[in-house]
């Protein structure tokens, strides 16, 4: 057994086809079979079923694929312990990013990543939390963006910033009149648009909605942020938007009247995590200094500075 045949079998188990397991492996698709057979001679057991559609591992075999991509991990952590050990600000950072919050942070992040470790190779990976936190746990991430809380004992979290939330209305809506900054009473029975299950922030927004006494919007559920923004634009009802999301880069929307909330406004907490086993733990917690330097007004949503703007076209 060497630890090209497990690569080949974690392979397979990910795409459950022969020809895009050969693909993603950088061999032939005889080559990759032939190994697998190989593997399965030496262990004495069936690992694959093969059908004429798809192949399906066997119980034995996904088992030992489980544990193939923690050995597999293991292996990159020692040659990650060795590069770090000759050049700790070089090579490649596997970061995951979840859907809500990577478009607008990554424009902000990357040009401080490059200043501060020019010759760190980025590799972005964007997918909802619970994604993130299992390729986290099996290894193929070295590090996550994400919001707390997480529930997951495996990981090392730092935190980075609290992110607050402003409401976005049509400019017909009554709310999008109030002279005041919005109090979360002022949502009561309202109802709101919300992201589909699966995304973290439908669960940061209910939280809103049952503090306010809000409701949701039955009938829809967005699987973007700007899907709501464009579902607000279109007078179909109103949403919460993060701060980042309303930053530029990100292109002001017609019809979408944006409020600040009074005092603390409800908001989300990012941090940084990573497996507590890795042997980058020493690097990530410089990493995460990085994050923290972002602009402080980045983070402050200064509603009527950007109206401002908007009204004299500057």
């Amino acid at each position: 057994m060497n630890l090209r045949d497990l690569h080949y079998l974690v392979a397979l188990a990910e795409h459950r086809h022969f020809g895009r397991a050969a693909e993603a492996s950088f061999v032939s698709q005889p080559t990759l079979s032939t190994q697998i057979k190989k593997l399965e001679d030496e262990l004495g057991v069936a690992l694959v079923e093969r059908t004429p559609r798809k192949v399906l591992l066997t119980e034995t075999g996904r088992e030992i694929a489980r544990r193939a991509r923690g050995v597999l991990s293991e292996i990159d952590e020692i040659k990650a312990i060795a590069q770090r050990t000759r050049d700790p600000e070089s090579g490649t950072l596997r970061l995951g990013i979840f859907p809500t919050l990577g478009p607008y942070l990554l424009p902000h992040l990357v040009p401080l990543v490059r200043k501060h470790f020019p010759r760190l190779e980025l590799l972005l990976v964007e997918e909802k939390t619970e994604h993130v936190i299992r390729m986290l746990r099996e290894g193929s991430l070295d590090v996550g963006i994400l919001a707390l809380p997480l529930h997951e004992d495996s990981l090392h979290t730092e935190f980075l910033f609290e992110e607050p939330f402003v409401l976005a209305v049509p400019e017909s809506h009554p709310l999008a009149h109030k002279q005041k900054r919005l109090k979360l009473a002022d949502l009561e029975d309202e109802s709101l648009l919300l992201l589909e299950d699966g995304h973290c922030m439908r669960d940061q927004a209910l939280e809103v909605c049952q503090l306010a006494g809000a409701g949701e919007r039955s009938g829809f559920r967005a699987t973007s942020l700007e899907t709501l923004r464009q579902m607000v634009a279109a007078n179909v009802g109103i949403t919460l938007l993060p701060t980042l999301a309303i930053k530029p880069p990100v292109a002001r929307t017609d019809n979408v009247h944006l409020l600040e909330f009074a005092g603390h406004p409800p908001s989300r907490r990012i941090a940084l995590a990573w497996r507590k086993s890795s042997s980058m733990t020493s690097f990530l917690k410089r990493f995460a200094e990085v994050i923290r330097d972002l602009p402080a007004g980045l983070l402050q949503p200064d509603i009527s500075e950007t109206k401002a703007t908007r009204q004299t076209g500057r």
